[in-house]
């Protein structure tokens, strides 16, 4: 393998939990909205959304992803 291949590669792990965590927020969000539940200011559905959101930009922008690098053997 070589070095430009070993720098290429990225552990998927981390990178596909924040799109876990992006789309539960925005299920939250939904139920919410739906449900039409009432919450204090903190937790309503639009800050949820826009929590999620946050979590979906930083998934597309690869932070959390990590580098994959190997030893030699």
């Amino acid at each position: 393998m070589t070095k430009s291949n070993v720098m290429t590669q990225s552990s998927e792990g981390t990178g596909t939990m924040l799109a876990i965590i992006s789309a539960v927020l925005f299920f939250i969000s939904f139920l919410i909205n739906a449900a039409d539940i009432s919450t204090n200011d903190t937790f309503t559905s639009t800050n949820i959304m826009l929590l999620g959101l946050m979590v979906l930009a930083l998934h597309l922008a690869g932070i959390g992803s990590g580098w994959n690098v190997r030893g030699r053997r």
